[in-house]
C-alpha cells in the first residue's frame, strides 16, 4: 500500500503510509465520544494540521484558523469552562452562530432524534433522565478525555463558499487522523464557550469560533463508541441523470 500513497514532500512516515487507505479512513471515522488516556506525539499533531491544508479551497482563500491545545494549557482551559458550567446548563448559552435551525423539519428532525436515541441508549441514559443527559452534554467540555483539542475559527466577513471550504478542512483533518491511527470528535457545542475560548487563545475579534475538534486514541470499548449512526439510502439524497 505504501507505494500507492502520493507523498510529494516525503513527510508522511512509513508507518502512516501502510496503516490505512482512504476508503477505510472514511468508513472508519466516527464522532469519538471517549478517548484513551494516551498522549499524541506533538509531531503528529503538527503534521496532521499542516497536511489537512491541502483541502479544496475556492480561490485558494484557505479560510481556516486553528488553535491547538494540549497538556497544561488544555487542562487550564477545561478548568475555566468547568467553573463556568458548574450548576449551569450550557445548552442555554448563546453560540457564535445558530448551530441548528430554531425549528427542525423532516427528514432532519427524525434523523437527529434517532441519533439521540442511539447515543443515550448506548449509555443507558433514559429519555426522562434530564440530569444524565445534561451530564453527558457537559462531557463535550472535557473533550471526552482527548489529549489534544483544536479550536477552528473563520473570518466573520467570509461567506457561504468559505464556510464550505472550512468544512472540507475539518473533514480532511478527521480522515487524516484515521491515517495516523487516531480518532476525532467535531464539537460545535464549543461555539457556546466562545467568550472563554477567545480570551484564552487571544483570538482576534474578526474571527468567529466555529467548532472544536477532539483528537486522540479512541477507547472503542466505551459504550459511547459502540454504535454507528446510520446514513440515508442513496436514493434519498441523489438523483442520477445520464447513468443508464
Amino acid at each position: 500500500m505504501a507505494s500507492s500513497v502520493y507523498d510529494p514532500v516525503g513527510k508522511l512516515s512509513l508507518w502512516v503510509r501502510t496503516i490505512m487507505d482512504i476508503f477505510e479512513a472514511v468508513e472508519s471515522r466516527i464522532a469519538c465520544r471517549w478517548f484513551l488516556d494516551k498522549p499524541v506525539d506533538p509531531k503528529i499533531v503538527r503534521e496532521l494540521i499542516e497536511r489537512a491544508a491541502r483541502a479544496a479551497s475556492g480561490g485558494n482563500l484557505q479560510s481556516w484558523q486553528i488553535y491547538a491545545l494540549a497538556a497544561a494549557p488544555l487542562a487550564e482551559l477545561k478548568a475555566r469552562v468547568a467553573a463556568h458550567i458548574a450548576g449551569h446548563d450550557p445548552r442555554h448559552d448563546d453560540a457564535e452562530y445558530p448551530i441548528y435551525p430554531a425549528t427542525m423539519w423532516e427528514p432532519y428532525k427524525a434523523r437527529r432524534e434517532a441519533h439521540g436515541v442511539q447515543l443515550y441508549g448506548a449509555l443507558d441514559i433514559a429519555r426522562d433522565d434530564a440530569a444524565g443527559r445534561l451530564a453527558q452534554y457537559k462531557r463535550n467540555f472535557e473533550f471526552f478525555n482527548a489529549p489534544v483539542a483544536l479550536f477552528i475559527a473563520i473570518d466573520r466577513k467570509l461567506g457561504p463558499g468559505q464556510w464550505a471550504d472550512l468544512g472540507g478542512y475539518i473533514h480532511a483533518l478527521m480522515f487524516l487522523a484515521r491515517g495516523y491511527g487516531l480518532d476525532s470528535c467535531p464539537q460545535e457545542s464549543w461555539a457556546r464557550m466562545h467568550k472563554i475560548v477567545r480570551a484564552f487563545v487571544k483570538m482576534p475579534p474578526e474571527q468567529m469560533l466555529f467548532c472544536a475538534l477532539a483528537i486522540g486514541y479512541g477507547d472503542h470499548s466505551h459504550p459511547a463508541n459502540s454504535f454507528r449512526s446510520p446514513r440515508a439510502e442513496l436514493g434519498e439524497f441523489c438523483k442520477f441523470f445520464g447513468f443508464e
